[in-house]
């Protein structure tokens, strides 16, 4: 292949040209809206690199993120369309959280344990799934979407009951003790400014590394991938293809689950009472296919949209909507998939042109 048809050929090449068209459009609905996007753009990067805090907030947001992209990439590489991390998240959240109020111990145990009840949590909110699927047939989006909901509701009732509703009231959880905290030492916090800086971000980047090696460089990983790229082949090669979904679905769910333990326990704190879906996992649909699948490029992809997330909240300083990063953000999803139809044309042109 030329070098031309190289560079024509990579995801890296159409995910930044869908990058660059998701800004011409939004500069576009901002003119519209009679802002200048000029402004609001320099508002933007100026909210993410103005400062060394801003930048550390970035990492912050970016981190889980990172987590339900990784969850949802895992579950692509193996042919399985994981819309459910949203509810594996904020299982893992709920039990990260309430192991964090209820149980007493020292910061050595107490953190692996809330991670652990985390990924045991999401990977078993998965794993229902994969029973479903695998043993009555019920397809696993509509099963995954139903589990959201499910979750949603379970912890609008865990955070009222007594033993974990904040005392005094307020539609929120007890804070969970500062052993099950993963801040960062106090000295750092004091340098950066940020005062939630927490090590979710160097755990991400851990998990993405973990993630690529079990995919890429493991048997386990190796049956996996052949299941996603065909059920059949993989059937008539000896490979059990209903415990490689099931693996699938539950380690997917797991590193969901973790991801809402890091936002619980590096950021937030506490769980507040749901008025809506909070879109971490939905986020990670979109880390996930900016990535293209990627773990390692999950870390970037998650970078990215969590700059764009934070440095968004800057907007209102020039009267412009924040809803405009969730545009933006669409639009450059729209143009990967169109870019990936056309990029599957390209290659197939290219291919009968070989012959």
């Amino acid at each position: 292949m030329s070098k031309k048809n190289s560079i024509l050929s990579s995801n890296a090449f159409y995910t930044l040209i869908s990058i660059v068209i998701g800004f011409i459009v939004g500069a576009i609905l901002l003119s519209i809206a009679k802002i200048n996007p000029l402004d609001a753009y320099k508002q933007l990067f100026n909210g993410v690199f103005g400062k060394p805090k801003f930048m550390v907030w970035c990492l912050i947001y970016a981190a889980p993120l990172i987590f339900t992209g990784l969850s949802v990439a895992f579950s692509f590489k193996t042919g399985v369309f994981n819309i459910g991390a949203e509810g594996q998240f904020v299982v893992g959240s709920l039990t990260a959280c309430v192991l964090g109020i209820l149980i007493k111990a020292p910061a050595i145990i107490h953190v692996p344990l809330c991670f652990i009840g985390a990924a045991l949590a999401g990977g078993i909110w998965g794993a229902i799934v994969g029973v479903l699927k695998i043993k009555k047939g019920v397809n696993e989006v509509l099963s995954y979407i139903m589990f959201n909901w499910i979750a949603f509701y379970l912890s609008n009732f865990v955070v009222n009951l007594g033993i974990i509703h904040k005392d005094g009231g307020g539609e929120a959880t007890k804070d969970i003790a500062e052993t099950a905290r993963i801040l960062a030492p106090k000295s750092i916090i004091a340098a950066t400014g940020a005062s939630a800086a927490n090590y979710g971000f160097i755990l991400a980047i851990i998990f993405a590394v973990i993630v690529w090696f079990i995919i890429n460089r493991t048997t386990l990983g190796f049956k996996l991938r052949a299941v996603g790229f065909s059920n059949t082949a993989a059937q008539y090669a000896g490979i059990d293809t209903g415990k490689s979904f099931l693996t699938a679905m539950a380690f997917s769910g797991a590193l969901a689950g973790i991801g809402g333990a890091v936002q619980l326990m590096g950021m937030s704190g506490r769980i507040s009472q749901f008025s809506g879906q909070e879109g971490y996992g939905f986020q990670g649909i979109t880390v996930a296919l900016i990535a293209s699948s990627n773990p390692i490029a999950c870390i970037f992809a998650g970078i990215f949209y969590g700059a764009m997330k934070y440095g968004g909240g800057k907007l209102s300083l020039v009267n412009a909507p924040a809803e405009v990063v969730d545009i933006i953000m669409g639009i450059i999803i729209l143009f990967i998939a169109i870019s990936s139809l056309f990029k599957n044309i390209f290659l197939n042109h290219g291919k009968k042109g070989a012959v």
